[in-house]
């Protein structure tokens, strides 16, 4: 066989086996959603380690994700809406909190490089403060319209629409504010009568209007949800 030619099989080969090699590299694994553990949505953590009159260490659990090589926990203060994150191997970590204070949580796995991270769902809680004996509601969860978002009116109407909840179970009504501003007129007071409320006002079309959620117990204690915006088309 002629050199040359000889030189050219060698050299597609050589180039077969690099496309063969390459491609027989596994995908990274994405790590599976964990699953959160403690402390338990919508409850009262009692079981906070008191450092001194304001503050509490708190072990937060989950369980293991498939293919996960580290954790990232995020926790938000819903009175101030400040958020810290955590990184860890294991699946625990103890952070320090304000007591008597509404806070959030979620665990998002993170696997090998070139995978996707998967985020749990979000938990919320109380951590006990001491001397409390009734906990303010959680500050309403705005679902519809989004912030930012853009609605059409049906016959002038669109709906808006939240969640609301309260460790001690005792949510009375919430407080309504819609105007074209910054959300300080009260539109009207909406009675509690389930986790989730929908509500039909009237609006105008082409107009930017704010709107938030004041929620109130039985012993007059409230939360803010915060405003969001939206404009109409």
């Amino acid at each position: 066989m002629h050199m040359k030619t000889i030189q050219s099989l060698s050299v597609l080969l050589g180039f077969t086996l690099v496309l063969w090699s390459c491609s027989s590299t596994p995908a990274p694994l994405n790590p599976s959603t964990p699953s959160l553990s403690f402390p338990i949505n919508e409850e009262t953590c009692l079981e906070g380690t008191s450092i001194n009159d304001s503050q509490s260490s708190l072990e937060f659990r989950w369980n293991a994700a498939q293919n996960a090589e580290s954790y990232r926990l995020d926790i938000k203060n819903l009175s101030t809406n400040q958020k810290e994150s955590f990184n860890t191997s294991g699946t625990s970590y103890s952070a320090t909190l304000l007591t008597g204070t509404p806070y959030s949580w979620n665990i998002t796995a993170v696997g090998e490089e070139g995978s996707e991270p998967a985020s749990s769902v979000s938990w919320k809680f109380y951590l006990a403060g001491t001397g409390i004996t009734n906990y303010t509601p959680f500050p309403s969860e705005l679902l519809a319209p989004r912030s930012g978002s853009s609605v059409t009116p049906i016959d002038g109407n669109i709906t808006l629409t939240w969640n609301g909840s309260d460790v001690d179970g005792d949510l009375d009504y919430y407080e309504l504010y819609l105007d074209t501003a910054d959300a300080t007129t009260l539109l009207q007071q909406v009675n509690a009568e389930g986790p989730t409320t929908a509500l039909i006002v009237a609006v105008e079309n082409s107009t930017t209007y704010s709107w938030k959620v004041i929620a109130v117990d039985a012993d007059g204690n409230k939360s803010n949800s915060g405003v969001y915006s939206f404009l109409t088309n």
